[in-house]
């Protein structure tokens, strides 16, 4: 029998009369001796209306103090809320406010003052870390090349200078982030520093006294979805939580409109950056890469089929949570300096920097990155210790990486087991020159 308590319960904001009303039927049909079926039918005005909300973090009911924390005004200890609602609809689209500016209020009746959805909250740390970027000095370069602001593009952040800089480093993230953010969960219950890329970026910019800084490209593999109403590149979460007439209904659906030419794929926009930016417009420069699952996969496919064109011009790369197996590690020239001028940043219960297993796997020595449960932690946690091996490998390009096995590399270690060695960090490591 059709579980119509079950469907009830689904609807938003049905009145308590109604509902009653509705399940009487129900409880007549469950004492009857003869079975029957019933049907009920919705007019399309007696849906739930999709509820929207201001992209305003005042306006959601939170605030930012003076610790760079978002904390709600109605109590300023209390975090971020992501769950606000049984209807997951509402939860995503209070999400999507906090990251944007593109929603308007619209009260409903079973929502309290500060029960807002956390698309409006994304929404909202969107535009203040754009904004706070912009402030360090980083452009928005559209791709591809040439198009206009109304014209399907996708931007990313480069630094004013890094035509003509010696040195850039270039960071690949994840295809499920947006531009110049690392982690919206760091950002919730951390910093909005710490979770975007401000203070990496503060720290790329400032760069070593006595050296000049190095320029800086902040790729971007998450919005590849065109808006057309909007016109501007958005996330598949932020097209996920577009306004719909009704609560109900199903997305949009997308159309040859939604691509962006030569950026389809995250895929595409790696290959387009490394092509159409790092190519022509920085032909002279240095590269270093930092690269978060996804998008590490594609730098490294990308490279082993065009090595022969980058191998002078990559200095060394960092890797977190890399994607790539062995099988991706050819030629052999490739292969050798994913093994010396590479590292790799895993997810690891160990402290930050300490030898972990995993060469075998990826080809090159592997550290832990300081965060245990979640890959977009990555960055935020390891950027640190990214950047000063990435600065030791450029100032010294003679400089090679002594491959580093730890004991479960070998197939040795149990579970529980715990190994002491020289260094004091719980593994056994050889090091093999």
């Amino acid at each position: 029998m059709l579980d119509l308590q079950g469907l009830c319960f689904s609807l938003l904001h049905i009145p308590r009369k109604l509902h009653l009303a509705l399940l009487q039927p129900v409880s007549r049909a469950t004492k009857s001796v003869v079975k029957r079926s019933i049907m009920f039918v919705f007019q399309r005005e007696d849906l739930p209306k999709d509820p929207v909300f201001p992209a305003n973090l005042k306006q959601l009911g939170y605030f930012i103090n003076d610790k760079d924390e978002i904390r709600m005004i109605s109590n300023p200890e209390e975090k971020f809320l992501y769950r606000i609602n049984a209807n997951e609809r509402y939860n995503e689209l209070q999400k999507e406010a906090m990251n944007s500016e593109s929603f308007i209020l619209r009260p409903h009746s079973g929502l309290s003052r500060w029960l807002i959805p956390t698309d409006m909250i994304i929404a909202c740390i969107r535009n203040i870390v754009i904004s706070r970027l912009h402030d360090q000095g980083l452009e928005t370069l559209r791709l591809p090349l040439g198009a206009k602001a109304n014209e399907q593009h996708v931007p990313i952040l480069v630094s004013p200078t890094f035509k003509t800089d010696e040195r850039i480093i270039v960071v690949f993230g994840e295809p499920v982030q947006d531009l110049g953010i690392w982690a919206y969960r760091v950002i919730g219950h951390e910093t909005i520093n710490s979770g975007s890329a401000v203070d990496f970026s503060a720290a790329v910019l400032g760069g070593k006294s006595e050296s000049p800084a190095p320029g800086l490209i902040l790729t971007n593999p998450g919005q590849l979805v065109w808006h057309c109403a909007g016109e501007n590149a958005i996330s598949l979460p932020s097209w996920l939580a577009l306004p719909r007439k009704h609560a109900v209904d199903p997305p949009m659906k997308m159309t040859v409109r939604n691509k962006i030419p030569g950026h389809e794929t995250w895929q595409d926009h790696i290959t387009y950056v490394f092509d159409e930016v790092l190519g022509k417009l920085a032909p002279d420069a240095k590269i270093d890469i930092i690269g978060l699952a996804e998008g590490s996969l594609a730098a490294v496919r990308y490279l082993a089929e065009h090595w022969s064109t980058w191998k002078s011009r990559i200095s060394s790369m960092a890797l977190g949570n890399p994607l790539h197996d062995m099988n991706h590690l050819h030629p052999a020239e490739f292969a050798e300096f994913i093994s010396t001028r590479c590292r790799a940043y895993l997810i690891s219960d160990k402290e930050l920097g300490q030898p972990v297993a995993g060469r075998y796997e990826y080809g090159c020595n592997c550290y832990s990155s300081g965060e245990s449960k979640n890959v977009e932690c990555i960055i935020p946690r390891a950027y640190e210790s990214m950047l000063k091996w990435l600065d030791d490998m450029h100032d010294k390009p003679e400089l090679k990486e002594t491959e580093v096995f730890v004991s479960e590399d070998f197939g040795i270690a149990e579970p529980g087991e715990e190994f002491g060695g020289e260094n004091g960090n719980g593994a056994v490591v050889e090091e093999l020159n």
